[in-house]
């Protein structure tokens, strides 16, 4: 649930920008992927579970260890069923510059063209790329991706969120204790939904919005 302020027009033009792109025909050409990244505390068990039998389910003591944090990058195209994941130790400007460079080179490397979209956090911009590369590689970089950014306090605009949510039931919301073994259950995590090619069928429009939320436009 999200709680309406008042939205002026550059909300509305960041809104409209995305709900457009979403309404476009599939292009591999130029993919729209939504990107976003969620932190995860790495909880070891203090005692050992008891195993799940027939009729009991598995139980767990309340008290945990605390092994450090860790954060997860989703990268989802959504009409295509694809996804990119990521567990990396920190969500510095250099590792969202790796990231997206992966992307360009590994996962994406003969489209002409990324429309990325992602929330307005200080690190996902053009700087974090200079910051983490030589100028002409930055650039280079750069001239595959076209960012679009959700409004302020607008991310439910953002469908990463729906595949970071649907993450968290399948895989992630629950006690992970190490940084390896959280590797290997996002990356299993994510060959599952990418084999059966889950998407996402996003349903909210510029019409839906201007009808639902009217009420709160300001000049």
């Amino acid at each position: 649930m999200w709680c309406i302020q008042v939205i002026d027009g550059i909300y509305r033009a960041c809104m409209y920008d995305i709900l457009d792109l979403y309404e476009e025909p599939y292009n591999p050409k130029r993919p729209i992927i939504n990107f976003d990244e969620k932190p995860k505390q790495l909880l070891g068990e203090k005692r050992r579970p008891i195993p799940m039998k027939p009729g009991r389910p598995e139980k767990y003591d309340y008290e945990y260890v605390r092994n450090g944090t860790s954060n997860i990058f989703v990268a989802v195209e959504i009409k295509a069923g694809r996804r990119v994941t990521q567990v990396t130790k920190r969500r510095t400007r250099k590792d969202f510059a790796l990231f997206v460079k992966m992307l360009v080179d590994e996962d994406y490397p003969d489209v002409e063209l990324i429309r990325l979209i992602a929330d307005n956090l200080n690190t996902h911009n053009e700087k974090s790329f200079y910051e983490a590369f030589s100028k002409d590689e930055a650039q280079r970089i750069l001239s595959k991706i076209e960012f679009h950014y959700t409004p302020k306090h607008a991310s439910w605009l953002n469908a990463a969120e729906i595949e970071i949510n649907v993450m968290d039931i399948e895989c992630t919301g629950r006690r992970i204790g190490d940084l390896g073994k959280l590797v290997r259950e996002v990356a299993a995590w994510t060959k599952r939904r990418n084999d059966g090619k889950k998407k996402i069928n996003w349903k909210f429009t510029s019409e839906k919005a201007d009808k639902k939320l009217y009420k709160y436009y300001v000049p």
